[in-house]
């Protein structure tokens, strides 16, 4: 089992990323990193994500201070909801429960990478909320 956002877990989702064919060929000219922020009463958790045309090239946890080109912040249990599929990333953004630091065209032109990443959660196996 790995925990939900633990840096364990960013290694498996790396890994699942890298094995999903959809997104690598969905993701194919995309070029951009990421951190995503999960905030919860125990502490922020930042996880940084290298993602280059279909590959994730690396993650790691990160401090507040560290940049990407975009940063996505929300609650835990949002997160959760978009890692079981009971909530869309990118409709969140818009109504702002998600937040975002970023260029929203660029990620609204690659909703079908997005989409992609979101499944690539399903595949990372013992993923304990």
């Amino acid at each position: 089992m790995v925990k939900y956002f633990s840096p364990e877990w960013g290694v498996e989702f790396c890994k699942a990323i890298n094995s999903n064919e959809k997104y690598q060929k969905a993701a194919a000219t995309w070029e951009g990193d990421f951190i995503f922020v999960s905030t919860s009463d125990e502490g922020d958790i930042h996880l940084y994500m290298d993602l280059w045309h279909g590959e994730c090239r690396g993650t790691k946890k990160v401090g507040p201070d560290d940049t990407a080109e975009f940063v996505i912040t929300g609650p835990y249990e949002q997160w959760v909801k978009v890692a079981k599929k009971e909530a869309d990333p990118i409709q969140l953004m818009m109504v702002g429960e998600l937040k975002l630091e970023g260029d929203m065209t660029k990620i609204m032109r690659a909703t079908k990478a997005a989409v992609e990443l979101v499944n690539s959660i399903s595949m990372v196996e013992g993923t304990e909320f």
